[in-house]
């Protein structure tokens, strides 16, 4: 089968672009673009971590966003590697993608491979944390996020006592969730942090991050986690710390396993501030669609606002 004109192109940007790899790592991102696709046919989705059920559904996402136009779709998992991504890329350049749709590992160290897939004509959208020299980046509020987490979990504390941070990779979606969390923090003199720690955005390094600064510190009345996978390793961290009915744990993404837990009679999850993984990668979709039909977009950064879930309305929350 011989490979389409546009593939062609792709191919000899795709060789062109890694020859002058060491030059294209010096760019600041600002290249001229080799031109945008005249339609969207072929769609590449980048994850950071498949085993996390929030990038699965950004997957079930971008199926669904792609039938809906009649383009093909390929989702690649980075396993939380960014070389892992610029292969991706590379990858996705020779394939001929007009789309890439992706949840960077490193915001900044990813540029490089987003100005050669640019350089080839292919559009790239951020979705969940930015990445540099993305044409835009849609995420969920995520200062707004961490607010409404730990505003809900302060008052269910009374206003007063010790609290541990459960934090995790130093990516902008994770900082601002943090931040989030410590600007409410301010309205409320009596609480304290006693203890942050960063985990891998898992359940399994939230456990253990969070036994650590339980051992460390256990006058504690709640925990913040800043994605639920971690959150709900606190849970488990505070019940084989035998604290079950002492200390009060919220989260942030609304995923299923969050909602389990706000229903299961006795944990010590409280709450969890939403995020929609599949919505942004269906207006990532409709972004490049606009830009296509050369309508870009007045903003490049797109803000989905949060919700927060608790026991008393999560029966009325839709979820993933």
């Amino acid at each position: 089968m011989q490979p389409t004109p546009r593939r062609r192109r792709a191919l000899a940007t795709a060789t062109a672009a890694v020859a002058m790899l060491g030059l294209t790592a010096c760019t600041s991102g600002d290249a001229e673009a080799g031109g945008t696709p005249q339609k969207i046919e072929q769609i590449g989705l980048m994850v950071q971590d498949m085993s996390n059920p929030f990038f699965s559904a950004m997957d079930k996402g971008a199926k669904e966003a792609a039938a809906k136009i009649g383009a093909g779709e390929n989702t690649q998992d980075a396993q939380l590697d960014l070389a892992n991504q610029n292969n991706q890329i590379d990858a996705f350049i020779q394939q001929g993608v007009d789309l890439i749709v992706i949840s960077a590992v490193d915001e900044n160290g990813i540029e490089p491979a987003i100005v050669r897939a640019k350089q080839a004509g292919i559009i790239v959208i951020a979705v969940d944390t930015p990445a540099k020299g993305a044409d835009a980046v849609i995420m969920t509020d995520a200062v707004q996020a961490g607010e409404k987490s730990c505003d809900y979990l302060f008052k269910e504390m009374g206003g007063k006592g010790n609290v541990l941070l459960v934090d995790g990779t130093p990516i902008q979606t994770i900082r601002d969730r943090i931040t989030g969390c410590k600007n409410v923090l301010k309205n409320y003199p009596g609480i304290k942090v006693v203890g942050q720690q960063a985990s891998k955005n898992d359940r399994a390094s939230g456990l253990a991050v969070t036994t650590d600064m339980l051992t460390a510190s256990p006058d504690v009345q709640g925990i913040f986690g800043m994605n639920d996978p971690s959150a709900l390793g606190a849970v488990l961290a505070v019940e084989q710390a035998g604290k079950s009915g002492q200390v009060k744990v919220t989260g942030v993404d609304g995923s299923p396993e969050a909602v389990a837990e706000l229903r299961r009679s006795g944990s010590p999850f409280i709450g969890t501030a939403t995020q929609n993984p599949a919505e942004m990668v269906r207006r990532a979709v409709q972004v490049a669609q606009d830009i296509v039909a050369k309508k870009p977009p007045a903003e490049k950064t797109i803000l989905i606002p949060s919700e927060l879930v608790t026991r008393d309305n999560v029966d009325e929350y839709q979820g993933w």
